[in-house]
């Protein structure tokens, strides 16, 4: 079916009582992964791809984002589900504003680093780009501490609900993403969120809230923050950990004909597992978001 509209499968999530999961993809694999798992759960999903990593000056080669989002919403119009897609988390303005005029109907710029009067001023002038293009804009005001380097998680700043309510009306964004406890880069175990902090929130903010890292949060906070108002949760790490394990599994036999591990698609074909193990880690997620059954 084609792209579902961000505003309408927000409106779905909000009266239902669930939240929208965005499982990120890299590559087709993941993307069909991601796919399988919303038919088989019945839910709605967001696609994406992560726009941080897409238009970093250091990639070795340079990426053709129009590959990406025409690849996203091939994905959508084969699904059974109702699909959104994003471009995700893109310091980069010039990437975001052509990710908008690329297919993608959920942009979000994001840089942490940029002082607030310029992250605001530049998200407002996006949200005007992408508006016009039918294309929905979150946004991040706050910053997630980050987990990747496997200990206590560093920096990091929550999010102020006073701030917020400025943030949101001097911008228009659709969609706001906050920091309440939640870690980028979570590698082991999970933790409680704010929920003071982020109720506060939602009682001056009356868009929908999104939560990064969603691999790190334990489960009684994610219900109690579906209940406060999240429509719309994320992960990413936890996906390639368990696509990293198995295709490293698979690639320890020793088996003499490239063929088998990778294009027929038998049970040792690599690029086959990659995908049935994503298939598999987002179907341990997606039922406790509330949406299974609701496509």
């Amino acid at each position: 079916m084609p792209l579902e509209s961000i505003a309408t499968l927000l409106a779905r999530a909000r009266a239902g009582g669930y939240a929208l999961g965005y499982f990120e993809s890299w590559n087709l694999e993941s993307l069909q992964g991601a796919v399988d798992a919303a038919e088989a759960a019945r839910s709605p999903i967001i696609l994406g791809f992560n726009g941080d990593f897409l238009s970093r000056p250091g990639r070795l080669a340079a990426e053709r984002l129009d590959w990406y989002g025409a690849l996203g919403r091939a994905a959508a119009m084969s699904a059974t589900v109702p699909c959104g897609l994003i471009f995700n988390e893109c310091p980069d303005d010039a990437w975001v504003g052509r990710a908008a005029d690329a297919g993608f109907n959920l942009v979000m710029p994001a840089d942490p680093a940029a002082p607030p009067e310029e992250y605001q001023r530049r998200v407002a002038a996006l949200v005007r780009h992408a508006h016009a293009r039918g294309v929905a804009v979150e946004a991040e005001l706050g910053e997630l501490p980050c987990g990747a380097g496997g200990g206590e998680a560093a920096g990091g700043a929550m999010t102020d609900p006073e701030a917020a309510a400025r943030f949101v009306a001097g911008t228009g964004v659709d969609l706001l993403a906050v920091s309440v406890g939640n870690v980028h880069i979570k590698l082991r175990g999970e933790q409680p969120l704010d929920l003071r902090r982020l109720e506060a929130i939602r009682r001056r903010v009356d868009i929908p809230l999104v939560l990064h890292g969603g691999t790190g949060i334990d489960q009684a906070s994610l219900r109690a923050a579906i209940a406060l108002g999240v429509a719309k949760v994320n992960y990413g790490t936890y996906l390639k950990q368990r696509y990293l394990a198995a295709v490293r599994a698979a690639l320890a036999v020793d088996e003499p004909n490239p063929h088998e591990l990778l294009g027929l698609g038998g049970p040792r074909d690599v690029m086959g597992i990659g995908r049935r193990a994503v298939r598999d880690a987002v179907l341990e997620r997606i039922g406790s978001l509330g949406g299974s059954g609701k496509a």
